[in-house]
């Protein structure tokens, strides 16, 4: 079972489009042209990164716990 990370969504004015970046994880993030797709992105990238970490024998960081601000 996949690990839950947190996925931190905003916009990116200068290049039009939603990222979705999982701080977690270094580099990991997804972008698209909504947040649903951003997000769906990220997590196809979180499971990228949890495995080339495994198969490398690297050191998995675990998920932190952010507050959701309204």
């Amino acid at each position: 079972m996949m690990q839950s990370y947190p996925i931190e969504v905003f916009w990116n004015d200068e290049d039009q489009i939603c990222i979705a970046d999982v701080r977690d994880l270094p580099f990991c993030s997804g972008h698209g042209p909504t947040p649903h797709e951003a997000v769906q992105e990220a997590e196809i990238g979180v499971e990228a990164w949890l495995a080339a970490a495994q198969a490398e024998g690297r050191e998995v960081p675990v998920p932190s716990r952010r507050s959701i601000r309204a």
